[in-house]
């Protein structure tokens, strides 16, 4: 599978149909919107920081990424007879102890959570990730953002979480199947 290319069609929780796809350049109008519709809560707990000014640069790191180091999806939805960027996810990819790690992370607009974006964009990011032959991902998580947490503890795969400095560091093996009960891939 060519990650560049990636297209699927789901349902949401909610009965919304919603394409989750790669980015692409000609997405950073709909960045920029989604980008000011993100409430700060929700930016805080992604970023770890306020949200500020989208940066040009910001914004070409987002949207132009070569599909090796970086894959980043977007979720798409139509609403209002044009589609909208309601969320998306991401992995950077690393080398640790001879073996490809990943970086993932998600944001979700306020209006579109809880209907399940993230983990259908990490259960695609995983399909894709195992393919190219990552290991592990990784992320660094506010304790507080529990609904992030639960994406991962419900994705079925071996997880282990150390707090430290004020954030969870979560690890979750990409090497086994889910285990019975948890989601299949």
């Amino acid at each position: 599978m060519n990650p560049a290319q990636f297209l699927e069609t789901v349902t949401l929780k909610n009965g919304l149909l919603a394409t989750i796809r790669a980015i692409r350049p000609s997405d950073k109008a709909a960045l920029v919107e989604a980008y000011d519709r993100f409430d700060p809560e929700s930016f805080y707990t992604r970023f770890f920081r306020t949200k500020g000014e989208l940066t040009e640069r910001q914004l070409k790191t987002a949207t132009e990424v070569d599909f090796e180091k970086v894959v980043a999806l977007v979720v798409m939805i139509e609403r209002g007879g044009r589609e909208v960027l309601a969320g998306g996810g991401r992995y950077m990819t690393f080398e640790r102890a001879g073996q490809r790690h990943a970086e993932v992370a998600f944001l979700v607009e306020q209006g579109y959570q809880g209907l399940g974006i993230a983990g259908r964009v990490l259960d695609c990011l995983i399909r894709i990730a195992r393919e190219r032959g990552i290991h592990q991902f990784e992320a660094e998580v506010l304790p507080q953002n529990r609904a992030m947490l639960s994406v991962f503890e419900r994705s079925g795969l071996p997880m282990t979480q150390t707090a430290a400095e004020g954030t969870i560091h979560a690890t979750r093996s990409l090497a086994d199947r889910p285990p019975a009960g948890g989601r299949a891939l």
